[in-house]
């Protein structure tokens, strides 16, 4: 697809998938003067699309449902702005709050998260260390005394803080720095896509931040909290492709001298000012 040039400062990627409701109910106040939207959607059946156009976004309709990564990829090749941020159905962003988002990508360099609210206003643990598969298990549920959940998601963070990953959710950074990793792996069709988005973005020499200072509300609802058998098979399927192309990270214990991930392990959770970068 061709490029549209405009003006615009940011261009934000929203990828659906019969997320009317979401749509409606997240972007219904949107306004950013300075913002292009840009929604990519997955062959819908619902009206996800007419209420996309009706909000005020460019919409890329696809023939198929080909996933979460390659529509995001189809979002970027559609970008023309020096910025830009990969923003969910059901996340609410404050627009004025994008200038800040800028300042904090320019200062950080690589990849800013903002700080994600469920819709009681509770805060949720978006920033995220390294996904070892005890700290997943942990995550989920399991008693593993040996494991610090602190370790790995995290809500109580002063200041922009440096983060292995970031949920994919919303992330941004410049087009050039998401153009230097070559985007979101497409064989990634849903989950584990943000945390192979994050630990390239590190092994690439970019990194992650999560800026407390940017907040945006996020009623997630993960589907396999619950009894949803074709999404557990997506993460199945996902999770085996992730630890094969990250082995460090397949142990119950810590991650012992891993040269890969060595600079991601130096900076997490470290204050992300420019002097530690």
């Amino acid at each position: 697809m061709a490029n549209e040039v405009d003006s615009s400062t940011w261009t934000l990627i929203t990828v659906t998938y019969n997320n009317e409701r979401q749509l409606e109910e997240s972007w219904k106040n949107f306004d950013a003067a300075d913002a292009r939207w840009v929604v990519v959607d997955n062959a819908s059946t619902d009206r996800s699309v007419a209420i996309a156009r009706d909000l005020g976004a460019t919409v890329v309709e696809r023939d198929a449902n080909y996933g979460f990564s390659s529509s995001n990829n189809v979002g970027l090749a559609s970008a023309s702005t020096p910025y830009v941020a990969f923003v969910n159905p059901d996340v609410t962003v404050a627009p004025r709050s994008l200038d800040t988002l800028r300042r904090s990508v320019d200062l950080h360099g690589g990849f800013v998260a903002p700080q994600l609210y469920y819709g009681d206003d509770t805060p949720q643990p978006n920033a995220r260390g390294l996904p070892t598969v005890a700290q997943k298990f942990a995550n989920r549920g399991a008693r593993l005394p040996w494991v610090d959940p602190s370790a790995y998601a995290r809500v109580d963070l002063p200041h922009p803080t440096y983060v292995a990953w970031a949920i994919g959710a919303a992330i941004a950074g410049r087009r050039d720095s998401f153009d230097l990793i070559n985007g979101w792996d497409d064989k990634y069709f849903i989950y584990y896509e943000d945390h192979d988005l994050g630990l390239r973005a590190w092994l690439n020499g970019l990194t992650v931040v999560l800026d407390p200072g940017i907040t945006w509300r996020h009623t997630w609802q993960r589907e396999t909290t619950g009894v949803n058998l074709s999404a557990w098979r997506h993460e199945l399927r996902s999770a085996l492709r992730f630890y094969r192309q990250y082995p460090d990270l397949l142990t119950f214990g810590r991650v012992r001298r891993s040269k890969r991930l060595h600079r991601t392990r130096a900076h997490l959770w470290t204050p992300a000012d420019r002097s530690s970068s």
